[in-house]
């Protein structure tokens, strides 16, 4: 169910391996034990890179990580993620000076995903 989206800079991919990156992230995540291991409510890791980006001091190199998870975490359970997630990111990107995570929640009210939805439109 959570999603980890990370927003880098395309010259980031070049200082580490994108699978490995995803892969600490990953494991950050499942380290909390906050979420599924499997299935649709497992993590789920994706990275969106740019080529053009303006950041403060001319720095050339950034990740932010958007995480977005259910709602019912505590601010400290989501303060460990955020925190986790960060360390995970600067062991393999130590020269990365703009690493950054944001957690927010999805509403339980309003989430809906493909299982949820039933073929013949009857209410899940």
């Amino acid at each position: 169910m959570p999603h980890f989206v990370l927003e880098c800079s395309e010259s980031v991919l070049g200082l580490t391996d994108p699978g490995g990156l995803m892969r600490a992230v990953y494991a950050a995540a499942e380290s909390t034990g906050l979420f599924a291991r499997g299935g649709v409510g497992g993590i789920k890791v994706r990275i969106n890179p740019y080529r053009y980006a303006l950041n403060v001091d001319a720095h050339e190199h950034f990740v932010h990580v958007f995480a977005h998870v259910m709602e019912g975490r505590t601010r400290e359970q989501k303060k460990d993620l955020s925190e986790r997630v960060v360390r995970a990111i600067r062991a393999l990107l130590p020269g990365v000076e703009i690493i950054a995570v944001n957690v927010a929640d999805f509403e339980r009210a309003t989430y809906c995903n493909a299982p949820m939805v039933h073929p013949d439109g009857a209410p899940g």
